[in-house]
């Protein structure tokens, strides 16, 4: 199969000619139809996380079963479905306390001493959160992915497998947005705009979209800001508070930067809670006014929603069918694989929401 190897971080991926195994026990062959382009497979190819190397990058994906190991009765072939980087095992303590997104459990990966999932003449090549989706297929494990309704939309239903899970879920689970609250989303990107859109469904009576981009401001508006600030003018947390009249119940921070997690903690009201979706960098440290826990001022973190993803996603493709959750928008170009390095270099300039490339069927 052909694939976007990364062999070296800040240099483009070439197109390679990669090896998969057969599926082994638990394990299940997909076939991508879509795969979302998302700003994390950005962080790790600049090298602002590591990872082993080479890999292949890729994790928001929708595609069609080929093939099941042995063991496997929860899909066959032909079933459509929405993988998820959230592998869970079902046992651990994660697990069993309702935290799935956290699991950390080994066993959704192949051991050591077993053939690799992935490799090129007999070199390993790893699997990238267990999914790899910059690929004409998937080799991961059954707990890696959910059967969806045939009539979604494969394209719509890949940004379902990252960015929707994780903004609509930081509002729904992470924070528990009531209806009522006012909110405030910093960052008008994928994840941006899923939480904008889901804290309209919430019932937030304010949400307010923060970026520095007029066109995404616009898209924010159509998924359900209500208002909008650019955040060009350098004070949009004065912005906010004046806007408020003291300060938000729940803010979002959507980008990944120590500035952003710092005004999302800045524009809260008292008693409320600042949640932080973006992937800061490695080793940066984020600085909050010590006064402020007095208030009962809150911060904390979400990892990809905080999601139940095999209840949640079915449910997201309802929310999207019904009209609610709003996907249309969310992309700005169908690409074929090759293009993969250009849709990553758009998403520097913050200007576009979701390149997504679409595989030959």
């Amino acid at each position: 199969m052909k694939a976007a190897v990364l062999r070296e971080q800040n240099t483009p991926m070439e197109i390679e000619e990669v090896q998969i195994s057969k599926p082994g026990p638990r394990e299940v062959l997909v076939r991508p139809i879509a795969a979302g382009v998302c700003h994390s497979d950005l962080h790790f190819l600049d090298g602002s996380y590591p990872y082993m190397l080479p890999t292949i990058l890729g994790h928001e994906s929708a595609g069609i079963v080929e093939e099941v190991g042995k063991d496997v009765t929860y899909v066959k072939k032909g079933d459509h479905v929405i993988t998820c980087l959230s592998a869970f095992c079902g046992h651990c303590n994660k697990c069993l306390t309702g935290h799935l997104s956290l699991c950390q459990s080994p066993e959704v990966s192949r051991p050591p001493e077993v053939e690799s999932r992935l490799s090129i003449g007999g070199e390993t090549v790893h699997q990238f959160l267990n999914l790899s989706s910059f690929a004409e297929l998937m080799l991961i494990h059954e707990h890696a992915l959910v059967k969806v309704r045939e009539d979604m939309p494969m394209d719509r239903a890949a940004l379902i497998g990252c960015s929707t899970t994780t903004g609509v879920g930081a509002v729904f689970h992470t924070a528990g947005v009531e209806p009522g609250s006012i909110v405030a989303v910093i960052g008008c990107g994928g994840v941006g705009l899923a939480a904008i859109n889901g804290a309209a469904i919430a019932g937030a009576s304010m949400v307010i979209a923060v970026d520095m981009v007029d066109s995404k401001l616009e898209l924010a508006k159509a998924v359900g800001a209500t208002h909008t600030i650019n955040a060009r003018s350098g004070n949009a947390v004065g912005e906010v508070l004046e806007l408020t009249k003291g300060g938000c119940d729940y803010t979002f921070e959507a980008i990944g930067l120590k500035a952003t997690a710092e005004q999302a903690f800045q524009m809260l009201c008292s008693g409320g809670t600042a949640t932080i979706i973006g992937m800061i960098p490695v080793g940066t440290m984020v600085e909050l006014h010590g006064v402020d826990f007095l208030m009962e001022k809150k911060i904390q973190g979400s990892n990809m929603g905080s999601n139940r993803f095999r209840i949640d996603m079915p449910r997201f493709v309802d929310f999207y069918l019904n009209g609610k959750l709003h996907l249309d928008q969310m992309i700005s170009k169908h690409i074929k694989l090759a293009d993969v390095n250009t849709a990553l270099h758009a998403l520097k300039s913050g200007e576009e929401a979701r390149h997504v490339i679409m595989f030959d069927q």
